[in-house]
């Protein structure tokens, strides 16, 4: 009769701190999505500037996941997690008491710094101390379950701080709970995992330079124009430089990344369909935080009710995820949630910009959270259970990594594309709406300009086109040119709900089909060489 391993001496302690870690994480990171609006009549921002705040964030945090898994492998992980925390009460600190949108993203910058810790080093401290598969799937279910979790309390805690004036109050609880974070983690057992693993500074700034390339040109081509020469220098650049990296872990005795791991049918399909799917997710998160904050501009504490419909089914939903991922194949679990957020960006695309009714979303949203709740936690336990432990680190820190560039692509992507689009539509007729609206030299000359430098948002946004001086006071904004804005922005975003529609349900064919005939086995990738890898 074969004995069920009982868990190591600090497990139980382990999980809860490894959870709550990563509960912080994405309350850091999700704070923004109720909080849109407010940032953009507050700090008065552009299109670019407003999608730039969630970038700061998810930048360094994408490009720094894997050096951080590497160094929680060499010199253990639970100190580094408690830097990670403190990291994360470093960068809302900052944010908290910003003046100007521009420190706004160097808080942001530092949180995400403190997240690219939290996220990879969480998830190895739990897959470490797992005595077996069933107890590792139980935990990492978990695990997703309380990154879900915070992602649902942050947007509703943000919007409840918001309509009461105080949005930078919500940041304030940040620092409290990074600090509880802290204090948790010195109950944990640490691990660490340092056979064949060295950093690899070549390999890190390869990675990090070619990923911000790629990232800035993402974001700043909705107001540069995705054909200018910095926006193409950025492309050609990050191109580059991620080729380099790829020549650079080929040829290295200790890569940053084994890209052996791609050799692994199901690692590999299960990898693109992590960033084509997580993409998708979030670019219908920030899509429906945009429409309802800064372009239709109701209530943030709306925002933050409907992000409990989108990240409460996957904790509410841990117990039936963590069945599934021991008993079902991967392949249908995955196929099946990404059809489901493909649904959920497909409706919204068919809403009208000026219906404001908000509870329209909550269906939509709410099969969302259904297709999140049953892809985060499978693709997590596939990537972890189809490498050999000794690899849980690097597997770990990957899948972060992955999944966090799908998110990080998910704003930066879809808000370049919608605002480069609302701006087209708008300053297509802006001159006959100037025309039409009766306003005179030199205040046609002024709307003209916002138009042209701010963009829709801006007109959208402002209630008085401003005067030249002392004997030119401000006047009201034309409706005309409100109107022109509000459905440009309207049309844009409709178009972005379904090209998010269209991603997933590309992540859904790709694992439909990519899966077909795959069966787990953790026997086959024990040993831990290269062979097994491709075997599986």
């Amino acid at each position: 009769m074969n004995q069920i391993p009982l868990p190591p001496r600090g497990y139980t302690a382990t999980v809860v701190a490894g959870s709550f870690a990563v509960l912080l994480a994405q309350v850091a990171y999700s704070l923004p999505g109720a909080l849109n609006g407010t940032f953009q009549q507050e700090f008065q921002t552009t299109g670019s500037q407003l999608t730039w705040i969630t970038a700061a964030f998810a930048i360094p945090m994408v490009v720094f996941e894997l050096t951080t898994g590497v160094i929680g492998d060499l010199f253990g992980r639970k100190r580094l997690l408690q830097a990670g925390a403190g990291l994360t009460v470093v960068g809302s600190l900052i944010c908290a008491v910003a003046p100007a949108v521009q420190v706004m993203w160097l808080g942001q910058v530092v949180a995400g710094l403190g997240a690219a810790i939290l996220y990879p080093i969480s998830l190895a401290m739990i897959a470490a101390l797992a005595p077996n598969n069933d107890a590792r799937a139980k935990a990492i279910a978990m695990w997703a379950g309380f990154l879900s979790i915070g992602a649902a309390i942050s947007p509703l805690m943000g919007g409840a701080f918001a309509a009461s004036g105080n949005w930078r109050g919500a940041y304030v609880v940040v620092i409290v709970a990074a600090i509880a974070s802290i204090l948790i983690t010195a109950t944990a057992t640490d691990s660490s995992a340092p056979e064949g693993r060295k950093l690899d500074l070549p390999g890190q700034a390869t990675l990090a330079l070619g990923l911000i390339a790629v990232l800035y040109a993402a974001t700043q081509g909705s107001e540069s124009g995705f054909g200018s020469p910095t926006v193409l220098a950025a492309v050609v650049a990050g191109v580059l430089l991620l080729a380099a990296f790829v020549i650079i872990e080929l040829r290295t005795e200790s890569p940053l990344l084994h890209l052996h791991l791609f050799a692994n049918r199901a690692y590999a399909v299960v990898a693109i369909a992590t960033v084509i799917g997580m993409f998708a997710f979030l670019a219908t998160c920030f899509s429906m935080s945009i429409w309802l904050g800064a372009i239709q501009h109701q209530n943030a504490l709306v925002i933050g009710v409907l992000f409990l419909f989108i990240q409460g089914p996957a904790f509410v939903l841990v117990p039936v995820v963590s069945h599934l991922i021991r008993n079902v194949p991967a392949q249908w679990i995955l196929t099946g949630g990404f059809a489901l957020m493909a649904m959920g960006g497909f409706w919204p695309s068919t809403f009208d910009v000026h219906d404001m009714s908000w509870t329209r979303f909550i269906a939509p949203m709410l099969i969302l959270g259904c297709g999140f709740a049953l892809t985060v936690g499978s693709i997590t336990a596939v990537a972890i259970n189809t490498v050999p432990v000794r690899l849980s680190g690097m597997a770990s820190a990957t899948t972060n990594l992955l999944r966090d560039f799908g998110f990080a692509l998910g704003p930066v992507l879809i808000g370049a594309v919608a605002f480069s689009k609302a701006n087209e539509w708008m300053l297509e007729k802006v001159g006959p709406a100037i025309g039409a609206s009766g306003l005179e030299s030199p205040y046609s000359d002024i709307a003209g300009g916002i138009a042209h430098e701010g963009g829709a948002m801006a007109i959208n946004s402002m209630p008085v086109v401003p005067g030249a001086g002392p004997d030119l006071p401000p006047v009201p904004m034309p409706e005309q040119l409100h109107q022109l804005a509000f459905e440009s922005l309207g049309s844009a975003y409709n178009t972005a709900f379904l090209l998010a529609g269209l991603c997933a349900l590309i992540a859904a064919v790709l694992t439909l089909v990519g899966l077909m005939g795959h069966h787990e086995s953790s026997a086959a990738v024990e040993s831990g060489e290269s062979e097994d890898l491709v075997a599986v």
